[in-house]
């Protein structure tokens, strides 16, 4: 088989899953949607805020990134 440059394509289908949040973090999550919404314009769902905030999240967490790249799989 040849070896090519593409390796093997990451499974990218969502997942579901359900998570109790503590009513405090909601109430913020909430307040934090009606500050985002343009004016005369509903707040945002706070369920539309939880996966860019965690995308963030874990894109600006250096240590993370620096223990990810030292456990890095070796590509076969």
């Amino acid at each position: 088989m040849a070896k090519l440059k593409l390796g093997p394509l990451p499974d990218d289908k969502p997942v579901k899953i359900t998570v109790e949040l503590p009513a405090e973090l909601h109430r913020s999550l909430v307040d934090y949607g009606s500050l985002l919404a343009e004016p005369g314009n509903p707040p945002i769902d706070p369920v539309r805020l939880i996966v860019p905030m965690l995308e963030r999240f874990i894109a600006t967490d250096r240590a993370f990134a620096r223990a990810r790249r030292i456990r890095a799989p070796v590509a076969i």
